[in-house]
C-alpha cells in the first residue's frame, strides 16, 4: 500500500501543473516531517481572453500545516513562469476550522443523502477581510453620513471541492483531510488519508 506522500505526489500529477515544482517547494517546507495528510485543489479560471492557473496544497505534518499556493506567471523574458509560495502554520496557531457541507435531500436519513461538496477554511489570524456598507439609521427619512459599517472575518486559506466539478474521488479526499485537520487541530489523533 503507497504511503501518503507517495499519494499526494499521485494527485499532483493527475493535477496536471508543475507537479515537480509543488513538491519541491512542499519538501522544503515540510522539512523532512511526516506528511499525515493532504489536500491537493487545481483551479483554473478565464479572466476575458487569458487562461489562469492555480493550485492550492494543504499538507498536515504531526506539527504543522503547510499551505502551498501555485499561480501562473511571466519570467521577466516573457517566458511562462509560476509563482510558488508556502507557508508554514503551527498547529497549535490554528484558530478555526471551519467545514461547509453542501448537502443534497437534507431531510433524508443518512443513507439516502448525499454531500455534494466541501468548503474548507482554516484560519490562523493572518489574513482578515474586510466587508464594509454604508451605515444608517433607523429614521427612513435621515439623509446624515452616518459613515460605515462592516464585518472582519479571518480567512487565511479557503479550498471548496465539489464532486460535480472534481469527482466524487476528490470529494471523499477532501472529508478525509478535514477530518485529520479537525482532529489535529483539536489535540486529539491524526488519522493519515486512505
Amino acid at each position: 500500500m503507497p504511503d501518503v506522500k507517495t499519494k499526494l505526489r499521485a494527485d499532483l500529477d493527475r493535477a496536471g501543473y508543475y507537479p515537480d515544482l509543488v513538491m519541491e517547494v512542499l519538501g522544503v517546507a515540510v522539512a523532512g516531517e511526516t506528511v499525515v495528510s493532504y489536500l491537493v485543489h487545481p483551479e483554473t479560471t478565464f479572466d476575458q481572453n487569458e487562461v489562469r492557473r492555480h493550485l492550492t496544497a494543504l499538507v498536515l505534518t504531526p506539527t504543522r500545516l503547510v499551505v502551498a499556493h501555485v499561480d501562473d506567471g511571466a519570467s521577466a523574458e516573457g517566458t511562462p513562469g509560476a509563482a510558488a509560495t508556502t507557508e508554514s502554520v503551527p498547529l497549535r496557531e490554528i484558530r478555526s476550522v471551519a467545514l461547509t457541507h453542501g448537502v443534497t435531500e437534507p431531510a433524508n436519513p443518512a443513507e439516502q443523502r448525499r454531500t455534494d461538496e466541501l468548503t474548507v477554511a482554516v484560519s490562523w489570524g493572518a489574513v482578515q477581510r474586510v466587508d464594509l456598507e454604508p451605515a444608517s439609521c433607523a429614521d427612513p427619512t435621515c439623509e446624515a453620513d452616518h459613515g460605515l459599517t462592516g464585518v472582519i472575518s479571518p480567512e487565511d486559506v479557503v479550498v471548496r471541492v465539489s464532486a460535480q466539478a472534481e469527482g466524487s474521488g476528490a470529494l471523499s479526499g477532501a472529508m478525509d483531510f478535514a477530518r485529520a485537520l479537525s482532529a489535529a487541530t483539536a489535540g486529539g489523533p491524526t488519522a493519515s488519508r486512505a
